[in-house]
């Protein structure tokens, strides 16, 4: 069973409230959680965001794997690391090849007549 920590919508059309849960990969957006961690409401300003911090921590050790928002959540409360940004090296070009002009061109070997 591959366990994720994602989030749950709740509240009413227009107005979102998030909860952050512990679930099965498999199930549903707004099904049945494991547990509950915590909270997100995108609409006050700033955005209040309430976490067990313990729960993520112990989920995270038994090798849960949150989704792109729930991890952006847990970077800001920091409780997760965020890497580095890495920039990509450029691609490496082979060297253009020489052409050799006909008139520069080493003279063919003479030929020797059949004896």
């Amino acid at each position: 069973m591959a366990v994720k920590i994602r989030l749950a919508r709740m509240g009413d059309k227009h107005s979102p409230v998030y909860r952050m849960v512990v679930a099965d990969s498999r199930s549903a957006r707004d099904t049945k959680a494991i547990e509950i961690l915590g909270t997100y409401n995108p609409l006050t300003n700033p955005a209040t965001v309430q976490i067990k911090q313990d729960r993520v921590k112990y989920w995270l050790g038994c090798g849960a794997v949150p989704t792109d928002t729930a991890k952006e959540l847990l970077i800001k409360q920091g409780l997760i690391a965020a890497k580095p940004y890495v920039a990509p090296r450029p691609k490496q070009m082979p060297p253009a090849k020489k052409e050799v002009p006909a008139e520069e061109a080493p003279a063919e070997a003479t030929e020797q007549p059949a004896e």
